[in-house]
């Protein structure tokens, strides 16, 4: 079975070929670079870098996995990409794309959801879909855009916990890094810069939200900006005053643990009350090496992270969802793009 896939949902341009349970290749391009100045992902030149790049992010996915030739019937036995959620114009490209090369190809077009796509990249190891999820469990999707818990009884078969009511994760980190002076992306930023703390620093709240599984950081992180105000001054940002460095690792080191541990505590409680022993944990933020520590501190559960190369957003993971849908004859879904996709099952 070699699938063709396309990733192009937010800021990142990527291509991957998946051959039986190998991972032939996966390029990505990042915008990273594009956005720096302006501290977030605008949304037209987001559509217009994927316009202009993917060409060379496909020419580099078969060139990577030895299929360097013109796309053609026998290349491939189905083409995916990533139909939501996501911004609408990069979307629209990873669709196009997808579907001319299903369309020179001969072959089924699959549209799938990229939230489940971090989910199954906890399901690659070494290259290989080596590592297969053993359900029932708890999912974890945890990005910039998105923070969910979903109760994942199979393949396709995921109901919403819940979601965060306001910033997710990911923003929330992208914000705290903006009022520090901290250049985007806010998640690796705050990270480096936590990882120098010495000495204790200010406690901030955690966001628990009692009696519910949703979630909410824009308070944890109007915490952190009353924090700056008291100490720099109400209009510390539009003069451009910063904290002194040990300082402001102080503040990064207790808003990333105030993220992990809310993250952890609204995970273990869920799967709890569910009776589940298995956590699956997904998206970019689950890079965080604190976030991956604080779960490790967990008795009675058996926790999984996606590989680091995997969870920022990639190819690899929807080449990975159509192939389960491929495995189960489920793929006849909607291809319609849809930026707030919010049904992460097949149906």
């Amino acid at each position: 079975m070699r699938i063709l896939a396309f990733e192009t949902t937010c800021d990142e341009t990527s291509a991957a070929v998946l051959e039986g349970r190998v991972l032939r290749s996966n390029a990505v391009f990042s915008q990273i670079k594009l956005h720096r100045k302006y501290s977030g992902v605008v949304p037209e030149l987001a559509s217009r870098a994927h316009l202009e790049k993917i060409p060379f992010v496909l020419k580099g996915a078969l060139g990577a996995a030895g299929r360097p030739t013109p796309l053609r019937p026998g290349a491939f036995d189905a083409v995916a990409f990533s139909r939501g959620p996501g911004l609408p114009g990069a979307l629209m490209v990873g669709r196009v794309a997808a579907e001319t090369a299903a369309e020179l190809c001969g072959v089924p077009l699959i549209g799938v959801n990229h939230l489940e796509g971090h989910l199954l990249a906890c399901e690659f190891a070494g290259g290989r879909v080596s590592k297969p999820l053993r359900f029932p469990l708890l999912a974890l999707i945890v990005s910039g855009g998105h923070t969910e818990l979903w109760h994942a009884r199979g393949y396709g078969d995921y109901k919403v916990l819940g979601r965060t009511r306001d910033d997710a994760a990911g923003e929330a980190f992208d914000k705290v890094a903006k009022l520090l002076g901290l250049p985007y992306p806010g998640g690796p930023s705050v990270e480096k810069e936590a990882a120098r703390a010495k000495g204790q620093g200010p406690v901030f709240p955690r966001p628990y939200m009692e009696g519910t599984r949703e979630f909410s950081f824009s308070g944890l992180k109007t915490a952190v900006s009353y924090y700056l105000a008291g100490r720099l001054g109400q209009d510390f940002y539009k003069r451009g005053l910063r904290l002194p460095p040990g300082e402001r690792a102080q503040v990064c080191r207790s808003f990333q643990d105030a993220v992990a541990e809310t993250l952890v505590r609204k995970a273990a409680d869920a799967a709890r009350s569910l009776g589940l022993t298995r956590i699956a944990v997904g998206g970019g933020v689950s890079a965080n090496k604190a976030l991956r520590a604080a779960f490790g501190k967990l008795d009675g559960f058996e926790v999984r992270f996606s590989e680091k190369d995997y969870c920022s957003d990639n190819a690899a993971m929807v080449a990975l969802c159509a192939l389960r849908r491929l495995e189960a004859g489920k793929f006849a879904n909607s291809l319609k793009v849809s930026p707030e996709l919010d049904r992460p099952g097949w149906r």
